[in-house]
């Protein structure tokens, strides 16, 4: 009777984190040589089966690096050689506040055929602390594999070498955080009214400066359109204060509603922004925002007066390190 299986293209098997390579460069943190395998094997039958190195120091830290000759059989590396690293103790407590370490594990075994070295490590970045002190890889090569002199790992009589890159990445020093503040204030709102419209010469006109999500903003008019409107459009922008002086790199998200009112209460003329302010002393918005012909229809009041409103939704605000 044959068997039954089902298979579907959404499932895949897990990916392992395990990765294996060669690499011509020796292990940077440690390097323990053995003279004559055999001898560790002996060595090690009385020490519960594995050789603890002396202690080195890598990303601030004191380690061991721990070989299993024939295996941890306690970790289900039996036929295998395991090999681990071990937090001294003392660490922590010399380091505090700190109370766990991360630390990134490669393991290293010579192989003189090849003139490489033979490289494992579990690409996930390892926990140490009070309660994991050991951690590592439980099959790092077959024992038969290792112990074959025709496969190089085994040399001259017995010689081997293994090693291992403690790898601790510093504190984070760079960083940032950044929010969008939806919640500005109870009347997140700027209106500005601009007397005798009709009769304004100046080629740019600016409102009062006010303040929104923690900046200082202005509204600019001009009231023929700006050098791109061909004079038949009302230009309007929507830039950052004189006194707002972004540092290199910063920059605000922005989310407001630009109206041009309708005295009657309806209909009013509206564009939304959405955009990033990069740079000091920027202004965007748009050039062609309103025909002139329908604000002298229909948007002044009775005494010539064009009313803008800007309403805020979100201002972006960045927190972030001082390194730089």
């Amino acid at each position: 009777m044959g068997s039954s299986g089902s298979s579907c293209s959404s499932c895949s098997s897990p990916v392992s984190s395990i990765k294996q390579s060669w690499r011509e460069h020796p292990a940077s943190s440690y390097s323990l040589k053995i003279n004559k395998f055999s001898q560790l094997e002996n060595h090690t039958a009385f020490s519960d089966h594995k050789y603890q190195s002396r202690l080195f120091s890598s990303g601030g830290y004191n380690w061991k690096l721990i070989v299993y000759p024939r295996g941890n059989v306690n970790d289900n590396g039996s036929g295998f050689i395991s090999m681990y690293v071990e937090l001294d103790s003392t660490s922590l407590t010399e380091s505090s506040p700190t109370t766990e370490v991360f630390a990134e594990l490669r393991f290293f075994v010579y192989n003189k055929k090849e003139n490489k070295y033979f490289t494992i490590q579990d690409v996930e970045v390892k926990r140490f602390n009070a309660l994991n002190m050991v951690r590592g890889l439980l099959k790092v090569l077959p024992y038969e594999t290792f112990i074959n002199p025709e496969n190089g790992y085994i040399f001259e009589g017995g010689q081997c070498e293994f090693g291992v890159d403690v790898i601790v990445p510093p504190p984070l020093t760079n960083w940032e955080i950044v929010s969008f503040d939806e919640k500005l204030l109870s009347s997140p709102k700027f209106s500005w009214t601009v007397k005798n419209f009709s009769g304004l010469n100046e080629y740019v006109y600016k409102s009062d400066i006010f303040t929104m999500g923690g900046r200082k903003w202005g509204l600019m008019l001009y009231p023929k359109g700006d050098t791109r409107a061909t004079g038949k459009f009302l230009s309007v922008f929507l830039h950052l204060a004189d006194s707002e002086t972004l540092k290199p790199d910063e920059k605000i998200f922005i989310q407001v509603h630009v109206r041009v009112l309708n005295p009657l209460g309806s209909c009013h003329v509206e564009k939304k922004l959405n955009s990033w302010y990069e740079k000091s002393n920027w202004a965007l918005g748009w050039c062609n925002f309103f025909s002139l012909d329908e604000i002298r229809k229909a948007y002044l009041d009775k005494e010539d007066s064009l009313k803008v409103e800007a309403e805020f939704k979100v201002v972006s605000a960045i927190k972030y390190s001082t390194s730089i």
